[in-house]
């Protein structure tokens, strides 16, 4: 099997080779460049095109967000997980919107990062155990439930299922894959299932699921 290629980007000499260290102790990842600012990391990440770009949030020349950002748009190949110290939602949120695939407190990566990297490697999204379950949910609506109207008709199964891979990262390719139905079947039930629960965007659809564990599985990878 290929190695999880990988390039780490922090600006701290302590953080970043210890985060060398458990990267390298892994068989199964190859650390395949560093950088200790946002500017150096980007033109590094368009050249050797890892699968997993590990990024700090805060960072000289481009900031994580700006570099999660730039990433997703110019290098489609590499996914983001962003290791951090800043646990408040007002980090978190953003991030995932501007296409992060993951979300590690530096606090945790000793028992975490090589769980986080697979799990974004493998096509899924890691969030923090520690963050999921408030970071990303929205205020509850009448029926207690974020983002749902009342008297809402039922999802199907074969919709949330859908859905709940949606939150985790996986494409419509991907998840007809994984149901084994057509990618217009995916299509399908995605409509269905954010009419009835008024979402509209990717971000809304991982609050939700945040809301509602469907990371927890994920977490114990």
């Amino acid at each position: 099997m290929d190695r999880i290629r990988v390039v780490l980007a922090d600006d701290h000499p302590v953080v970043l080779a210890g985060i060398r260290a458990l990267l390298n102790a892994d068989p199964e990842i190859e650390l395949v460049g560093e950088a200790t600012d946002g500017g150096e990391a980007l033109p590094m990440i368009r050249a050797v095109a890892p699968d997993i770009a590990v990024v700090d949030v805060s960072m000289p020349g481009l900031n994580g967000l700006e570099l999660t950002e730039r990433v997703t748009g110019e290098c489609p190949g590499t996914r983001v997980l962003v290791l951090t110290v800043h646990e408040d939602a007002a980090y978190v949120q953003p991030l995932m919107k501007a296409g992060a695939r993951g979300y590690l407190l530096k606090r945790s990566a000793a028992d975490d990062l090589l769980r986080a990297v697979r799990a974004v490697a493998s096509g899924g999204v890691y969030l923090d155990p520690s963050i999921a379950g408030h970071a990303l949910a929205e205020p509850s609506g009448a029926d207690g439930r974020p983002g749902m109207a009342e008297g809402r008709e039922p999802l199907s199964p074969r919709e949330t299922e859908t859905l709940r891979l949606i939150a985790q990262g996986f494409s419509n390719k991907e998840i007809a894959r994984r149901i084994d139905v057509s990618v217009k079947s995916v299509e399908t039930y995605k409509a269905r299932a954010a009419e009835k629960l008024g979402l509209k965007t990717r971000a809304e659809i991982i609050r939700y699921g945040a809301a509602h564990g469907w990371f927890d599985a994920l977490a114990l990878r």
